[in-house]
């Protein structure tokens, strides 16, 4: 990790800026066996020690005392101790300075003869008294990326630093290394302009998705492949090269509870074929330039699928990143498993990023656990399509203990409760639909199997919304005292008339 000197707002031509000029110029300082010194002997001084050792600094610490962070730094060899006051001629040779003492007339020294001898100086919390400071910074080695207000609000760019981390792959210093390994490689192997075609394609194709996934051999694969195709086209830069689809779970609607991995590749990718059910929120998520195409399912159209799966291979063979962006998760009712196997059959590589499917969300969203350890024991998801299934068990449905999920079971909901009622299931049993979980608008009805088909019509639900039926059902976190002190307790309990939350 190299310490830098940290940026503005402000910048040249290129750069965000709102008063023309940069406080600070953002540089990253080689400080590899260069000798450093350090200024006192606290806490915040061991912070400074520890930056600069892992940038591969010769560290000196000033102090007549030491905390016991940097007493055991000393003590590993680590750091070499000076027990003594500061003194300029300290500064003989040293390649920058942080003075980190409690102390402003010592600092201000400090200050002054590293400032005479052209020495960097960064004072504690005294950026008057600096010429560097020490930015937020986001390790990815190789790859740093280092935050900061110029001094003014620092708590303001540790919180940028953290939104920026968040987006960023953990395993990015990888790629980075990765690359660079076969960087002379590549400079043999191509021209000046296939290589710069070259890496764009790498660092945003299939081996950049390898790598970040943990499939080295995938990603050394891919690498070849697309070397060896660039060798081939060598004098037509652009060429497309090897494309990949993104099966991508959108979760319920609310773009934050999409995964990262989901925003990276959104990110990245050059098409998306989404679902009826996809909000613009999440779209808004995407690569502003990707193309964007509707392939939801309407009722009764049957080709719809095959007509997704003729786009998927039409634009994976013209070498682009296809995202396939899916409502909830793509293998919980979502004929991900078709769409793989299809891509399998046509050699087309494929990343799979789960997403929070509607169950999962709903519950959340209801506070409703699906599983309780005095309630119930198992779940199972079944669609409302199934209902005429001959082959589901509806015994096991119905049981006491068991919590069973309906997607988009309300246009089938007087055909579930009968089939329930007829399996064994009481009349008083719970259920709970959940409309519009995790969307502005969501409800939650609750009620009993007599009851619930009556009030879903008379409230008018609408999709998207999800049937829970057992004893979860009637789950309230404030009941939680009692029901901790009770046995288990019986569908008798759930409440009978159906309860509206906006």
């Amino acid at each position: 990790m190299r310490p830098a000197p940290e940026s503005s707002p402000a910048g040249p031509a290129g750069l965000s800026s709102s008063s023309g000029r940069m406080d600070y110029l953002p540089v990253f300082l080689r400080l590899d066996a260069q000798p450093a010194l350090i200024v006192g002997g606290g806490k915040v001084a061991a912070r400074k020690v520890e930056w600069l050792l892992r940038s591969g600094a010769r560290v000196t610490v000033v102090a007549p005392l030491l905390h016991a962070e940097l007493q055991r730094c000393v003590s590993r060899g680590e750091c070499l101790h000076l027990a003594l006051s500061f003194a300029p001629e300290q500064l003989a040779g040293v390649a920058v300075v942080v003075a980190a003492t409690d102390d402003r007339a010592v600092n201000a020294a400090v200050s002054q003869a590293a400032r005479a001898r052209n020495i960097p100086i960064n004072v504690v919390d005294a950026p008057d008294l600096s010429t560097f400071i020490f930015p937020a910074i986001i390790d990815r080695s190789p790859i740093l990326v280092a935050v900061s207000s110029a001094g003014a609000a620092p708590v303001l760019a540790r919180r940028v630093r953290e939104q920026i981390e968040a987006l960023l792959p953990a395993r990015l210093g990888r790629l980075a290394q990765f690359m660079g390994e076969r960087r002379r490689h590549v400079q043999k192997a191509l021209g000046l302009l296939a290589r710069r075609a070259f890496w764009e394609r790498i660092v945003a194709g299939v081996t950049a998705t390898r790598i970040l996934a943990g499939d080295e051999a995938g990603a050394t694969a891919a690498f070849a492949g697309e070397l060896r195709t660039s060798q081939l086209t060598m004098s037509a830069a652009g060429a497309a090269g090897t494309g990949e689809v993104y099966l991508i779970g959108a979760g319920p609607g609310d773009p934050d509870l999409l995964t990262l991995r989901a925003l990276q590749l959104l990110q990245q990718a050059d098409v998306i074929l989404y679902d009826r059910l996809v909000p613009d929120a999440i779209l808004e998520r995407a690569r502003r330039d990707a193309e964007r195409i509707p392939v939801g399912k309407e009722v009764g159209n049957h080709t719809q699928q095959q007509r997704i799966h003729e786009l998927l291979l039409h634009f994976a063979a013209a070498g682009k990143r296809v995202a396939r962006l899916k409502g909830g998760d793509p293998f919980v009712f979502g004929r991900g498993g078709e769409e793989i196997e299809f891509l399998a059959a046509h050699n087309i590589p494929c990343v799979v990023v789960p997403g929070i499917t509607a169950a999962l969300a709903a519950a959340a969203a209801a506070e409703i656990p699906l599983t309780h350890r005095r309630l119930a024991h198992s779940v199972t998801f079944v669609t409302g399509h199934a209902v005429e299934d001959t082959q589901l068990d509806w015994a096991a449905l119905a049981a006491a203990r068991n919590t069973v999920v309906f997607y988009m079971g309300v246009a089938q909901l007087p055909a579930i409760v009968a089939k329930l009622r007829a399996a064994g299931a009481c009349a008083d049993h719970p259920a709970a639909i959940i409309e519009r979980a995790a969307l502005p608008g969501q409800r939650v009805l609750r009620a009993d199997l007599t009851h619930i088909a009556a009030i879903a019509a008379r409230e008018q639900v609408a999709a998207p919304a999800l049937l829970i039926v057992g004893a979860v059902a009637a789950f309230a976190a404030a009941d939680a005292p009692a029901m901790l002190a009770a046995p288990l307790v019986p569908a008798a309990q759930t409440r009978p008339h159906a309860q509206a939350l906006a």
